[in-house]
């Protein structure tokens, strides 16, 4: 029954509330899905009735995802390096072979070794093309090329660095805001096709608590926990959670958000400072 504002009524939690996003039955490629925000997006697009083709280069904890996500049923696991040319091609293979489909992609872009401009050297920067932007870029072709006639939406989960640099980042600084330009170029040129192309620009994340504690207790036990520590710099005051990262990017991926294109949204706690 909807939630009435008569008075004396309370508003039910968030979570709780369910906007139907026309996902079911839906087939798409996940990237990135063995943790953080790829599988944040994995585990909402199964809630919402998808069914997923999820990539990741730790095999063992991917096929764990899967199962845990209903198995073969709804979603299955194929491992590998997305820098390594082919993977995409055998990923949207088994996705169209397995579910007869594939209505797009939510691309977790590779993460880059910290480094400044001056500190990295031409290996970081030909490794980071290859991760960072070819890779992505080589997927975003192939699932155009497969997509149902109906078309399709294709989402890429950029870090900060679209919108500015960020302190020790020189070459995602340097890559992904190539690769968010790239993006909006696919949109202009697969719009006719009925084919979405967005980005989300994430802001900082909330490290994992596990791996939080367990560099904690490798430091001075009187050392306070920077994890805990709200960050000032923010409006919000706090990191970002993986699930609130994954809302806004399965929606863009979804048929509600069927008139957004083009378009790179900050999901930031509002420390960007541009429109």
């Amino acid at each position: 029954m909807p939630w009435s504002s008569a008075p004396g009524t309370t508003p039910p939690d968030a979570r709780e509330v369910r906007v139907d996003l026309g996902l079911n039955d839906r087939v798409y490629v996940v990237t990135g899905a063995a943790g953080g925000v790829g599988r944040a997006c994995a585990e909402q697009l199964v809630a919402e009735g998808a069914r997923l083709v999820l990539s990741g280069d730790d095999e063992e904890t991917l096929t764990k995802v899967a199962a845990a996500l209903g198995g073969a049923d709804r979603a299955i696991a194929i491992g590998g390096d997305l820098a390594d040319p082919g993977l995409e091609t055998c990923l949207v293979a088994a996705a169209i072979a397995r579910y007869g489909r594939l209505d797009g992609a939510l691309v977790d872009v590779s993460p880059q070794p910290r480094a400044t401009a001056l500190q990295a050297d031409d290996g970081d920067w030909r490794l980071g093309f290859e991760s960072a932007f070819l890779a992505p870029l080589r997927l975003v072709r192939t699932v155009a090329g497969n997509l149902s006639q109906e078309g399709g939406s294709i989402v890429l989960l950029l870090s900060a660095s679209p919108r500015g640099p960020v302190e020790g980042t020189a070459v995602a600084d340097g890559l992904q805001p190539a690769l968010a330009r790239a993006a909006k170029s696919l949109a202009d040129e697969l719009g006719p096709r009925a084919v979405r192309v967005n980005s989300l620009v994430s802001g900082r994340m909330e490290p994992d608590p596990l791996a939080a504690a367990r560099a904690h207790e490798s430091r001075n036990a009187e050392e306070p926990d920077d994890a805990n520590v709200a960050p000032a710099s923010i409006p919000l005051q706090r990191c970002g959670e993986p699930l609130e990262f994954a809302r806004p990017a399965v929606f863009l991926l979804s048929p509600a958000a069927s008139y957004v294109t083009g378009t790179a949204l900050a999901v930031d706690g509002g420390v960007g400072h541009g429109l």
